[in-house]
């Protein structure tokens, strides 16, 4: 099985749904989105 296709799986997954509410979310919140650009822009750098 495909490394797509086992994504595909889980997102339809009751734990995979959960996990997906989860993210939108954590990403939904102010403090966590300057969080994720620090850590993109550390990594972006490091290149």
């Amino acid at each position: 099985m495909s490394v797509i296709q086992r994504i595909k799986e889980f997102s339809r997954s009751p734990q995979g749904r959960r996990t997906i509410e989860q993210v939108r979310r954590t990403a939904a919140d102010p403090r966590r989105r300057a969080q994720a650009r620090g850590l993109l822009a550390r990594l972006r750098t490091r290149r």
